[in-house]
């Protein structure tokens, strides 16, 4: 997944969304990632928190269970 800076500088981001019944992660990589439930929140690592004006980082997971739907993405910039 891919996290953008907008116009401004960022010091970290978030992304979160929920998952339907059945589906999680099975491992992450380029952020850290936490579950409750069916929330998932996926933050920074130190090495990809500090993104210019329009720079961009990305991370990545495995998840299992269905791939559909397919969750509604939210990012804030820190």
């Amino acid at each position: 997944m891919k996290v953008t800076a907008g116009g401004s500088a960022i010091k970290g981001w978030t992304v979160t969304w929920t998952f339907v019944s059945g589906q999680s992660v099975a491992s992450a990589w380029n952020a850290q990632v936490q579950t409750s439930g069916s929330r998932v929140v996926a933050t920074n690592v130190s090495r990809n928190a500090a993104l210019s004006p329009g720079a961009s980082t990305s991370f990545g997971l495995i998840g299992s269970g269905s791939s559909s739907p397919v969750p509604e993405l939210t990012c804030t910039a820190v």
